[in-house]
């Protein structure tokens, strides 16, 4: 649980600077540039600190009163600035002191900017739970966050009716990055959005979203202030702007490289009582779970997957990072929850498919012509990791180096991961075929896509059929 209290006033009393840890210090100083007659403003604070085994890995959270800017009509507003992320105190209670020259801790801390009210006359606190969920996650997955993630979350950010229900980050306008004596420090800003602004962000990317937000002054303005209150998208706002993401999907594609899905797939070449069929679906039995070095492979395409190169290249299996390394970027990174392998990896050979069947649930499935369109007719690839195990399936095009599909064997399969080439002719069919996919107003599940042919399947389902242990 959380409390509420007038911060020590560290940025007040430089004489009393020595009894602050280093880090926290240095964050304090930012903040006294940006308002030095708030010296001892809100903070939210963790009772029980992370490191004491609290559930709250951020230990404070600095709420400021911003007057915005009347010259680049920037409203009043609140400012949240989180203290943990970082590394504060330098002695290994929370991160691990690794050298001045690189990130401290995880290399960033969160702000946020909600528009003030009439009539407040102090900041809500949701900002600082919401904060403190985004911040669990860091900490329990490895995974950081980079300008131009985007964060599905589902729910309005307030837990009111807004349809502000998700969030994408970019840089904050104001908090410069700051040298500690335990590495650097960046701020990035939450920015509240819509889902239909979310879904632009997937299918193009979260930068060409952002300075689209920024051009709409109730959108959030040259400072992406979040109004809880705004009722309409940026695209019922100026209808022009979904021409412009239109046209920057079919230049630039997109930079979301796979996701976290409900997901499974089935080997139809194969009967289900094959013992050595390393399928998804494992009736009875837990799923095989993907070696150290799969798993490194998966997630080093999906970061590759983020950089603008002429040519989308998927490692080689034998590839392997050091298991410190921690993935640089990405909500959607991949971190098994086990990484020993069920199967030694040696013994676990990569396998040629005839038939497959796949299966997602509605909200993967929309997914697909994003896949398609954004991103193999790019020449690129995408991935669906389960968050039920290691399964993984990922798309690729006849353009993508180093996947173990090919096009003389289209499918095929390593332990639970599955690759799929497809050819640029089907993917423009299968784009045909699952349009309706687009449009997230599909009532009546399950819905199936198939393709003798090409002995492909693809099956929507409801949830409940990922919940199932049985699946």
């Amino acid at each position: 649980m959380d409390e509420i209290r007038p911060s020590s006033g560290a940025g007040a009393h430089l004489g009393l600077a020595s009894i602050f840890p280093p880090g926290l210090q240095a964050i304090y100083g930012q903040c006294r540039r940006l308002y030095p007659d708030q010296a001892n403003p809100l903070q939210v604070t963790a009772i029980v600190k992370y490191w004491l085994g609290g559930p709250d890995p951020l230990d404070y959270i600095s709420m400021y009163r911003n007057l915005g800017c009347p010259g680049q009509d920037v409203p009043e507003h609140w400012h949240y600035v989180s203290l943990g992320l970082s590394d504060l105190y330098g002695d290994n209670r929370v991160h691990e002191f690794t050298g001045q020259e690189g990130p401290s801790g995880f290399g960033f801390e969160l702000t946020f900017r909600l528009k003030r009210e009439a009539g407040e006359t102090a900041p809500p606190t949701w900002p600082a739970e919401l904060m403190q969920g985004l911040a669990r996650y860091v900490f329990q997955s490895e995974n950081t966050f980079c300008s131009g993630d985007h964060i599905s979350w589902h729910s309005p950010l307030d837990n009111s009716e807004s349809r502000i229900q998700h969030m994408l980050l970019t840089e904050d306008p104001q908090m410069q990055p700051v040298q500690t004596p335990f590495g650097h420090v960046s701020f990035l800003q939450i920015v509240g959005v819509c889902t239909e602004e979310l879904q632009a962000a997937q299918q193009w990317n979260g930068q060409g979203i952002l300075d689209l937000l920024r051009e709409v002054h109730i959108a959030g303005g040259p400072w992406l202030i979040t109004d809880m209150r705004r009722g309409e998208t940026i695209f019922e706002i100026d209808p022009h702007l979904q021409e412009r993401v239109d046209k920057g999907i079919e230049t630039d594609g997109s930079n979301l490289s796979g996701v976290s899905a409900k997901c499974a797939w089935d080997d139809l070449s194969r009967p289900p009582e094959d013992e050595d069929d390393s399928r998804s679906i494992c009736i009875g039995s837990q799923p095989r779970r993907l070696s150290d070095k799969d798993t490194e492979q998966i997630r080093e395409a999906l970061r590759k997957g983020l950089e603008i190169n002429s040519k989308s290249v998927l490692p080689p299996i034998s590839s392997q990072r050091h298991s410190h390394d921690r993935p640089q970027s990405r909500k959607d990174s991949l971190e098994s929850e086990s990484s020993a392998a069920i199967v030694p990896h040696e013994l676990v050979r990569t396998r040629q498919l005839e038939s497959v069947h796949l299966k997602f649930n509605q909200e993967s499935g929309t997914l697909l012509p994003l896949c398609l369109r954004g991103r193999l007719l790019h020449g690129r690839h995408f991935t669906y990791k389960s968050i039920n195990g290691d399964t993984a399936i990922t798309f690729v095009s006849t353009g993508v180096e180093g996947a173990f599909a090919t096009e003389e064997h289209p499918y095929a399969a390593h332990g639970p991961w599955l690759q799929i080439l497809l050819t640029e002719e089907f993917v423009e069919q299968m784009l045909a075929d699952v349009r309706d996919l687009s449009t997230r107003e599909m009532s009546k599940l399950p819905k199936e896509y198939s393709w003798p042919d090409k002995k492909l399947k693809i099956s929507v389902l409801p949830d409940t059929v990922f919940d199932s242990p049985l699946q």
